[in-house]
């Protein structure tokens, strides 16, 4: 296949996919995933939207410093400031884009934006071009393409380009495209637009109706040649096209759709469980690709098929996206050489020797509970490791629950705050309502809770539970994240952790400044 045939694989999971509620990461935690998304060779990473927040900044920045064989994009608004926000942001990457973008549809420029489509045009030729005079890769966007009129959305990408914009993106912000009519879209551009041919185009398509995906390969079908998507679909309200589904089905169905990706699909089940386990947005078991079942074989003549020929089932093997490429399972007699191993073979990089001493000692510890220590285990460790280096202004230090038939479950707890050790009691309606109650008592969060949800790490009696909690106080959402072989220790971890997260504010409420 020629170079016109490669899809650019453009990953916004730590821009677009930041902005699910309760979704924000931490600046390590964005250069965790972006490291992972390198080792993955997806080609332009959206590290974030510069001029949102510091926070945001500081972590685009670093991401720009850090990636190498990646380009590093930032998302700006048609306006000079948040331009020369993402310039400033992306001045030490090896390979940097500014990705800027306006909306096009009449419903938004007449009720959000107030202006005239010749002043839309104006303010589009303007801020592609001052995104030019600093990067040399510039992206321009249309928000809410999808609803946008086709002679404007001609006239308005023909003008970008002439400024320009190397890559245009016709995104389905609100996710209300259908398949062929997406794909009659893509066609009439490429084929009206004079200049079409000096720009690659994008898709970037949101999940609202269950059709990202479907949309994003019907225009790639036509003749898109960048797909916008984040890991496990993360994104705003039902998400994005996930990354994972578009990799595998162009590799899939070349016979269809004659295009491939340069992407490393083996990384890909490390890199959803990373992301998976630093936002606390666990995958279902039955997700395409990464979820638990995608390979897994119930029925018994489905189950005599794949023994017989792995193939009368199977479209795709599992060990082509990660699972089960190694058999090395540890244990407690697994020494620090075979877990650094381990943890470089699934992507992990831990920064210091500090920080492997301590994921190292939390691996002992658990072995001494569980036989095996799993892929999945080690992803769980290890983030609870990093996730320790907050300030811990809440900690576990005594927990003991009795749960009896007939009787009203009680929690005993003491934690330590600010390293004063206080104890607690509480009843509830189970373990775990005691346990949240208990340490209310001592904390006095007055934030609700909106989301608790339990996930077995590995299969068996002795597995890992990873719980998440989600909670909100005057609009601002944090996850927090526990593991243990205790569900009720693993509860009491998770709220503690979403309470360190919402005392110490460290990871801010995204901004919805746009939903390109």
């Amino acid at each position: 296949m020629s170079s016109n045939d490669r899809v650019i694989i453009f990953d916004t999971t730590l821009r677009d996919g930041e902005q699910s509620p309760g979704a924000s990461m931490t600046k390590e935690e964005k250069l965790r995933i972006a490291k992972a998304l390198e080792r993955l060779r997806v080609d332009v990473i959206e590290a974030g939207f510069a001029i949102a927040s510091p926070g945001d900044f500081e972590a685009v920045k670093a991401i720009a410093d850090s990636i190498k064989d990646s380009t590093v994009c930032s998302l700006s608004r048609a306006m000079d400031a948040d331009i020369d926000r993402a310039a400033e942001a992306l001045a030490g990457a090896n390979s940097g884009r500014i990705h800027t973008f306006i909306a096009t549809s009449p419903i938004h420029m007449q009720y959000k934006l107030r202006m005239q489509p010749d002043q839309v045009v104006e303010q589009a030729v303007r801020a592609v071009k001052r995104a030019r005079n600093l990067c040399e890769d510039v992206e321009f966007s249309c928000e809410d393409a999808g609803r946008s009129e086709i002679d404007f959305l001609c006239r308005i990408i023909e003008a970008a380009i002439d400024a320009g914009a190397r890559t245009i993106n016709i995104p389905d912000t609100v996710g209300y495209a259908i398949p062929h009519q997406y794909a009659e879209t893509i066609r009439q551009l490429l084929q009206r637009i004079p200049n079409a041919d000096k720009a690659v185009f994008s898709v970037h398509c949101h999940n609202d109706l269950g059709l990202a995906v479907a949309n994003s390969l019907a225009a790639v079908a036509v003749g898109a040649r960048q797909v916008e998507c984040t890991i496990n679909g993360l994104g705003e309200r039902a998400g994005n096209a996930a990354l994972e589904e578009i990799v595998m089905a162009i590799k899939t169905r070349q016979d269809v759709l004659g295009v491939y990706t340069n992407i490393d699909t083996p990384h890909i089940l490390s890199t959803s469980r990373m992301v998976s386990g630093i936002t606390g947005f666990p995958v279902q078991p039955n997700k395409a690709i990464v979820g638990a079942n995608a390979f897994a074989h119930e029925s018994g003549i489905h189950q005599d098929g794949v023994l017989k020929h792995r193939e009368t089932y199977e479209i795709m093997s599992a060990q082509s996206v990660g699972w089960n490429t190694n058999k090395m399972v540890l244990g407690k007699h697994s020494g620090r050489n075979a877990f650094r191993t381990r943890l470089d073979e699934l992507g992990i990089q831990l920064g210091s020797e500090a920080e492997l001493n301590a994921a190292f000692a939390r691996f002992k510890e658990l072995a001494d509970k569980k036989h095996e220590i799993f892929d999945e285990d080690l992803q769980a460790l290890v983030s609870d490791t990093l996730g320790e280096e907050a300030p811990e202004h809440f900690k576990l230090v005594y927990l003991e629950v009795a749960s009896k038939t007939g009787e009203v479950p009680q929690a005993k707890l003491v934690l330590s705050i600010d390293g004063v050790e206080q104890g607690s009691s509480a009843e509830g309606s189970g373990p775990v309502d005691a346990t949240f109650k208990a340490i209310e008592a001592l904390a006095g969060s007055e934030s609700t809770l909106q989301l608790y949800s339990v996930n077995a790490i590995t299969q068996g009696t002795d597995s890992q539970g990873e719980v998440t909690v989600r909670l909100e106080k005057g609009g601002r959402i944090v996850n927090g994240n526990g593991a243990d072989t205790d569900i009720v220790v693993a509860s009491a971890k998770a709220y503690l952790n979403a309470l360190n997260l919402m005392q110490a504010g460290v990871r801010k409420a995204h901004p919805q400044v746009a939903d390109v």
